[in-house]
């Protein structure tokens, strides 16, 4: 890897990119360190902490959210828009025929995508405003004070979301997928240290530990072993007829992964199984708030075992949900009947679209039961295990696996270009 990067560095172009990239990602690290004036961040840090919906935010954003920062929200209301753009392009015929448009349709679903996060940001910087005030942390603060910690929120927010763009269009990968990837990164440490917090407390002992990090090396291992798998279904074309020669038919495959819709549903279900949880840390002291965090009889309090048999179950139902509609058996089977291919041993028209229903099916169910471990594990570490408190789930070892694979297969492509040795070789 290192005689990789090596090659890498002595091409100019990928130099310009690496250096792009770093500069670009080092401006959003600074940015994380610049507070909005006039917020008592004691209670941010407490609700953050606690596991919440706002702990997965805070996550992503790299700390921002508990010190309030004017990255506070980072690119979480960019994550939304494009999950609830992807979403009604499915549902809206003049989305869906935009998303087939090629280049002009993808540009202007993007800027779409971009409109709409800048209008989620809005609510979701109200919603966190709202929330603490409520607690006391913004006191004191008259009408412009107001509107200037909203309008730096949302400001600092679409400012994240053009420097993914630049860290696209001028560096490595995906930049907001990059940005997302430092953040989590950056938050490494922090769970180190907790683990030797706990150590200290004389919770757990070093060999609790020495375990606990096998585990998690293993558990890394496995995810990445189901990020690369694929489902490969056999696809054969028909020869055609080429003047007076008659080419002969191809063979290829149509890959499938097999946890391609894992982070989407996960996000889904937690939003499911934390947002009331978030609403009701809003109103502390009421009776249904009490109820919903604190009751035994709450699918929403963590500490029952209800709370991990739903989240599984929700995060089984998206995956299968999310890759139904992302891949569409009618039109997969339409388009290769179109193309003059078919899938050796099944007939063309409905009986593929059956086949792909079903193989689909499969591949959900097993993307899904693997993605609802992920989801759950944390929750099971922390109420029955004595390594409570460590905040580091499932939807982060997919989304750095992912981007790194997505790293690594970039930049070995493009020393391929160049006759250069790269990871996957």
């Amino acid at each position: 890897m290192l005689s990789t990067l090596r090659n890498a560095w002595k091409v100019p172009e990928l130099r310009k990119k690496f250096l792009w990239t770093i500069f670009l990602v080092a401006i959003f690290r600074i940015g994380i360190h610049i507070p909005v004036p006039g917020i008592d961040t004691s209670y941010l840090t407490q609700v953050t902490e606690s596991g919440g919906l706002l702990s997965f935010y805070n996550l992503i954003s790299g700390g921002a959210l508990k010190n309030f920062s004017i990255f506070a929200l980072a690119v979480s209301p960019y994550i939304n828009a494009s999950i609830i753009v992807q979403l009604l392009t499915i549902a809206i015929p003049s989305l869906e025929q935009l998303s087939k448009e090629g280049e002009e349709g993808r540009k202007k679903i993007q800027s779409i995508t971009r409109y709409l996060s800048i209008g989620i940001g809005f609510v979701l910087a109200m919603g966190i405003f709202t929330m603490i005030s409520s607690q006391g942390a913004a006191t004191g603060l008259n009408t412009a004070e107001k509107a200037v910690v909203l309008i730096s929120l949302v400001v600092g927010s679409t400012f994240c979301m053009w420097l993914g763009d630049q860290i696209t269009q001028r560096g490595f990968g995906n930049g907001v997928s990059i940005l997302i990837f430092v953040n989590i990164v950056s938050q490494l440490p922090m769970t180190l240290m907790s683990l030797f917090t706990l150590k200290e407390a004389g919770q757990v002992g070093i060999v609790e530990i020495t375990i606990f990090l096998v585990a998690v090396v293993a558990l890394l291992a496995i995810s990445i072993f189901f990020s690369l798998a694929e489902r490969r279904v056999p696809v054969q074309y028909a020869g055609k007829a080429v003047g007076s020669k008659v080419m002969k038919g191809q063979s290829t495959h149509i890959p499938l992964s097999i946890i391609g819709s894992a982070v989407i549903a996960i996000i889904f279900a937690m939003s499911v199984m934390m947002f009331p949880e978030t609403i009701a840390n809003f109103f502390p002291g009421k009776s249904w708030s009490t109820w919903i965090l604190h009751s035994p009889y709450s699918i929403f309090n963590k500490e029952t075992w209800m709370y991990p048999v739903f989240y599984a179950a929700f995060t089984i139902f998206f995956t299968w949900f999310y890759t139904q509609i992302t891949f569409k058996p009618d039109e997969m089977a339409e388009n290769l009947h179109k193309s003059a291919g078919f899938i050796p041993g099944v007939r063309p028209g409905a009986p593929t679209e059956k086949y792909f229903e079903k193989l689909l099916t499969k591949v959900s169910l097993i993307g899904g039961v693997f993605a609802a471990v992920l989801a759950v594990l944390p929750t099971i570490v922390n109420n029955y295990t004595a390594f409570k408190g460590i905040q580091f789930g499932g939807t982060s070892v997919l989304i750095l696996i992912g981007v790194g694979l997505d790293f690594s297969r970039q930049l070995d492509s493009q020393l391929v270009m160049r006759h250069y040795q790269g990871f996957l070789k």
